[in-house]
């Protein structure tokens, strides 16, 4: 169970197909970076590009995917020194609790997945064989899922209506680890997340007045293609006839929504009085577009900056995705210990001491290509624990002293924490001898 004092871990998958729009930009980006920024709040958002290849087998296309939406997101406000930011094919975590959890999930239990079953009944529809369109990615879909969210014991997770059954899953594979293998020494393996849906998450019209959807082609692009591609699409922006001067009904319209989605009260009641009053559509919509474009102009200018340095958009995934792998390793270090993936326990104590001996924790600090500066804790070929990056090596020396003075959690990193306590204390006592 979470303290009140402990932060309140949020995650949020994106996928990566195709381009975002500004429905995207309204109803999930913007309100999820304000949220970010919220006290008592951890935020980690990922590049989902192990489920794009679900849904895509274009390589280009995946490729440009991940780091168009990457730059959207840095462009459009996250703070990704506060916030965590990576893709989901940098965290190799991912991949083995994947296993893990498929190893207690029961296959009567996928058969009821939602998009399983739709894609099913789709071919049934068409004539073929039930499973004709169905990939084990497509199946396992909701496993890897749960992957992602138990990696970091995510306590909120914002989805759709359509994914709540997938957290519900998540909650139920991550019960049956906790009973199966016990608690961990600090407690359970698994916390259990919630579904976070935000009824009120804003809908933004398409350009004909049905939802912004890619499907109906009637999206409002977000970056790409500038503030020329911006007018053009809201110059198609339908609406009646009335010519100015003619007084115009704006509630309901998808002009105003649009309108509503980037101006403050005052601005809402000044252009609803406007065109009750006769404001000409033509008018009306060259004010949508500078208004948009007051907000988006800046972040536009940025993402075309990001695109231009691909390597500065790398380095801020794999950072943040090395500060993600930090989080990861101990807990599954923890599951590794707890399912039976450990060094042998029944060593004489003879052989257990030649083995501990043969194997002592070592200390590594270094300085990565992106400039910044880590400690590692390995012991074997096994990675303990990774530092974050940090600007000066100095920083990165009291991370680890306090690190290293302070009990932790996972038992196989306070084993070897006290191997190098015990060391140190040997080492100062032989000095202080006469």
């Amino acid at each position: 169970m979470r303290s009140a004092a402990s932060p309140c871990r949020v995650l949020t998958g994106i996928t990566t197909t195709g381009t975002l729009h500004l429905g995207n930009y309204v109803g999930a980006i913007r309100p999820a970076i304000a949220a970010s920024r919220q006290d008592g709040v951890e935020s980690f958002f990922f590049m989902a590009d192990y489920h794009a290849l679900i849904k895509c087998d274009d390589p280009d296309r995946v490729e440009a995917s991940r780091m168009q939406i990457a730059a959207t997101w840095v462009a459009a406000g996250l703070d990704v020194e506060r916030a965590l930011l990576y893709r989901q094919s940098d965290v190799p975590e991912v991949c083995e609790l994947n296993w893990m959890l498929t190893c207690l999930t029961a296959k009567g239990q996928m058969n009821r997945a939602h998009a399983y079953k739709a894609t099913v009944d789709a071919a049934v529809a068409a004539g073929e064989d039930p499973d004709s369109r169905v990939s084990m990615g497509l199946y396992c879909y909701p496993i890897l899922m749960a992957a992602d969210i138990l990696l970091f014991n995510a306590h909120r997770v914002p989805v759709g209506k359509d994914q709540v059954q997938h957290i519900e899953m998540t909650r139920d594979v991550a019960q049956r680890f906790n009973a199966t293998y016990g608690e961990g020494a600090d407690g359970e393996f698994f916390v259990l997340p919630e579904a976070q849906v935000d009824a009120e998450t804003e809908l933004l019209p398409g350009l004909d007045g049905r939802k912004m959807s890619k499907s109906y082609d009637n999206v409002v692009p977000l970056f790409e293609g500038g503030l020329a591609a911006l007018q053009a699409a809201i110059a198609k922006v339908v609406t009646d006839s009335r010519l100015p001067g003619e007084p115009k009904e704006p509630e309901g319209t998808a002009f105003i929504q649009l309108w509503d989605a980037f101006a403050d009260a005052h601005e809402r009641a000044a252009m609803r009085a406007e065109l009750r009053s006769g404001l000409g559509w033509g008018e009306a919509k060259q004010r949508l577009v500078a208004q948009i474009e007051r907000e988006l102009g800046p972040m536009r200018a940025r993402y075309e900056q990001l695109m231009a340095d691909p390597e500065a958009l790398e380095a801020i995934l794999l950072s943040g995705a090395e500060r993600a792998r930090a989080i990861a390793r101990p807990l599954l270090a923890r599951l590794r210990e707890a399912v039976g993936l450990r060094r042998s326990r029944r060593l004489t104590g003879a052989q257990a001491m030649v083995a501990k001996e043969a194997l002592p924790p070592l200390v590594k600090q270094y300085r990565e290509d992106d400039g910044r500066f880590y400690v590692k804790l390995s012991q074997g070929e096994r990675t303990l624990l990774l530092s974050p990056g940090f600007e000066q090596g100095r920083a990165a020396g009291d991370w680890w002293k306090a690190v290293k003075t302070a009990p932790h959690p996972d038992p196989v990193v306070e084993a070897a924490l006290q191997q190098l306590r015990e060391l140190d204390a040997a080492k100062a006592a032989g000095k202080a001898r006469p």
